[in-house]
């Protein structure tokens, strides 16, 4: 594939082959990853390096502000600058900090290299505008669907990888190893990726400054956010407080166990690309209220495993696990096919609004997750996560409305 054309980019779907596809799941997933590779190995880091607990915890906080920051200052680029510059830049800018991390000689720099590696991450909410760019409009919902599979894997599996790694390798060796990884990613990038036109002229300030104009003017973005926001509350307060339910009685089980349940999740993800050919095919708003309906009833589901004998309550939770990542990466693939639709010069800044309201509930989630597991046990949680599905389900059926 040429990647001589500069001002321009390619026809809808051209060149748009399922290797390209392929490639580019596996970019989103790569990336993405680099946000929770630390977190199943802060015991043996900080023993590691002679740091506290608290001093710890900070390493994935920096990474998600990273994260969230760089989204919401640098995904909007992707509108005014040819988009695969900024990939590649990006790419580089996740090795070095990887890299820097690995030889981290103190909690210090460490700190620093993971800030660094939540803002290089974002990464990949510029690829997924790519594919939808790229992609044909009668099939635009299958591929986001495809490269939202990878994007959600890489977060469901980037624990189970670190973990098993650090364990065999140590914690230094996974962080060189994901760098020795991204780096062939950017160099099949690279090679493989076609050049974008921008779609606006509007200076960064301007850019920045539009998102909230962009937020008033399409009502389906708004619903679309918010909706996602909502079942990212549950999502995220179901998965911060598994391991600590798991750990307690009756069950007395490690955090190996909480990530094999993990794997459980990426069952549910492997399949959502059904979700945008449903898309494609019936129509987005219609399937975003169907895989909300499916998460709000697998998290629902969860209040009976008290209820049921002992031996199945690892299965009946499996397969709610199933369940409502099915439905919650059904509704993002879904919500995408609408705010892609909405704005196609915008799509950048929109992706951009969306990103950011949905791992802000993912925030808002782990914090009242954990209080609530505290205070009301896994019950809590359970009610919080369906409750907060009820939220996105209402917001669906209105949408309907409008």
């Amino acid at each position: 594939m040429s990647n001589s054309n500069t001002f321009g980019a390619p026809p809808k779907g051209a060149g748009m082959t399922g290797a390209l596809i392929l490639l580019l799941a596996t970019g989103a997933g790569l990336s993405v990853a680099s946000l929770y590779y630390s977190q199943p190995m802060l015991g043996v880091m900080g023993a590691d390096l002679g740091a506290s607990d608290q001093a710890m915890g900070l390493v994935p906080t920096l990474t998600m502000l990273g994260y969230a920051a760089g989204i919401l200052l640098t995904a909007p680029l992707g509108d005014r600058h040819d988009r695969r510059a900024l990939i590649l830049i990006k790419v580089a800018l996740l090795v070095l900090a990887l890299v820097a991390a690995a030889v981290s000689p103190s909690v210090g720099p460490l700190l620093v290299a993971s800030l660094a590696m939540g803002v290089a991450a974002t990464l990949a909410q510029d690829i997924v505008p790519a594919a939808a760019t790229l992609a044909p409009d009668a099939h635009r919902g299958r591929v986001v669907g495809t490269v939202m599979t990878g994007l959600l894997l890489g977060i469901l599996l980037s624990r189970v990888v670190s973990g098993f790694t650090a364990e065999h390798l140590g914690w230094r060796a996974m962080f060189l190893c994901a760098a020795f990884a991204t780096a062939l990613l950017g160099a099949a990038l690279w090679r493989f990726l076609p050049n974008f036109r921008p779609t606006t002229q509007l200076a960064y300030g301007a850019l920045l400054g539009s998102l909230g104009g962009l937020w008033r003017q399409h009502g389906a973005v708004r619903r679309a956010a918010l909706a996602q926001a909502s079942l990212a509350v549950g999502f995220s307060a179901v998965w911060t407080t598994l391991a600590l339910w798991l750990h307690a009685a009756p069950y007395h089980l490690g955090s190996a166990a909480a990530g094999a349940f993990g794997l459980a999740g990426a069952a549910g993800a492997l399949a959502a690309p059904v979700f945008g050919r449903l898309a494609d095919r019936h129509g987005a708003q219609r399937i975003t209220r169907v895989a909300v309906g499916l998460a709000a009833i697998s998290f629902a589901s969860m209040a009976f495993i008290p209820w049921l004998p002992l031996p199945l309550h690892l299965v009946w939770l499996a397969v709610a696990i199933v369940g409502f990542d099915l439905g919650f990466q059904g509704a993002l693939v879904s919500h995408q096919t609408i705010i892609y639709a909405s704005d196609p010069a915008a799509r950048s800044r929109l992706n951009a609004l969306l990103f950011v309201a949905m791992f802000g509930g993912m925030g808002l989630g782990a914090a009242l997750g954990s209080t609530l597991f505290v205070h009301a046990g896994w019950m809590g949680v359970t009610a919080l996560a369906t409750g907060s599905s009820l939220v996105a389900l209402a917001i669906r059926w209105r949408a309907a409305r409008v």
